[in-house]
């Protein structure tokens, strides 16, 4: 069995089964869109400012011959969205270690194979869906998520750069056709077709470190992330539940307490919220999220001045306050 058959199985006995490989090479080809996005301010801070470290996987594994990349599906049964809710993707353990966990068995096979590499995983400057949809895991659709035919848009990405020569799969075509729920539905016109904007999109909003008022409202129920174009994509009514047990949505996540986010102590955050996939962001994002809502939804909350202790949160409280 050849190198590349043997990784291909190993990967499939951890029970991954979508994932595809491509030459490790520089992407020009989008260099010109993401110089077009930097003259139209339409990076995120969340961006690697760099366009060359952006298209040359070389700056960070010079051995590179081929890109493996792998998607995780995350999607596990959920409550519907009628109380303040979490983004699908927060529920389970955070994806940042998970996958990293899985990546790393992988590279340490291929090692053992006598082959090398590096693992990634969402915070490296590559673009991650791109990679994936010329490795043919799935298509970027309308709302610029990678789509895949067993598990929709509900999964993750990491990649390998590995020294040994893969075999080379296609890439997958657009199948969003003449469908343009996403667009329709997202509630920030961030999809618009004639120039997206991932900077009113709003997942980063609720992510963001500074909130303009007039998303407040906009905000509505969510505590953390945005569903809404996923959960009206027609590739997601049918997509497979996770088999990743890490996955599986925590308690606390499924049934959110207002009362104890907007109060969020150290103690509690680093023991349940810090272990989630919107840990990273950190207690006082949480927080001014949870008071934002709160008032959305016209909850009481029993909160004195003094039970704030951070300057930041406390600023948004007060913001909160006057609009009662």
């Amino acid at each position: 069995m050849d190198l590349d058959s043997k990784i291909r199985n190993y990967i499939c006995s951890l029970g991954i089964d979508t994932f595809g490989a491509i030459e490790c090479r520089k992407f020009e080809e989008i260099k010109e869109q993401l110089e077009m996005n930097k003259r139209l301010k339409l990076e995120n801070p969340f961006e690697e400012e760099d366009i060359e470290k952006r298209i040359n996987p070389f700056l960070l594994y010079k051995d590179g011959k081929s890109i493996i990349s792998i998607a995780f599906p995350y999607l596990y049964p959920t409550k519907g969205e009628e109380n303040p809710y979490f983004s699908k993707y927060t529920m389970g353990s955070d994806y940042h270690i998970v996958v990293k966990s899985y990546l790393n068995k992988i590279l340490e096979y291929i090692k053992s194979l006598g082959g090398d590499g590096i693992a990634l995983v969402d915070s490296n400057p590559l673009p991650e869906r791109y990679l994936a949809k010329l490795c043919g895991v799935g298509f970027i659709g309308k709302n610029n998520m990678i789509i895949t035919e067993k598990y929709g848009s509900y999964v993750f990405l990491g990649e390998i750069i590995t020294n040994i020569e893969m075999k080379y799969d296609i890439p997958i075509d657009n199948k969003c056709e003449q469908c343009v729920k996403c667009i329709e539905r997202c509630p920030t016109n961030s999809l618009n077709p004639k120039r997206k904007n991932s900077n009113i999109c709003l997942s980063y909003i609720t992510q963001k470190k500074d909130i303009e008022e007039k998303w407040f409202k906009v905000i509505d129920k969510r505590l953390f992330g945005c569903d809404t174009c996923q959960n009206y994509c027609p590739f997601n009514e049918d997509a497979k539940y996770s088999s990743i047990e890490e996955f599986r949505p925590k308690n606390f996540m499924k049934e959110p307490k207002i009362s104890e986010i907007a109060l969020l102590n150290k103690s509690d955050f680093q023991s349940k919220y810090k272990t989630t996939s919107c840990g990273w962001r950190g207690k006082n994002i949480l927080q001014r999220n949870a008071l934002i809502v709160s008032h959305n939804c016209n909850y009481k909350l029993d909160i004195k001045d003094k039970d704030i202790n951070s300057p930041y949160v406390k600023e948004y409280y007060e913001k909160i306050k006057n609009k009662i």
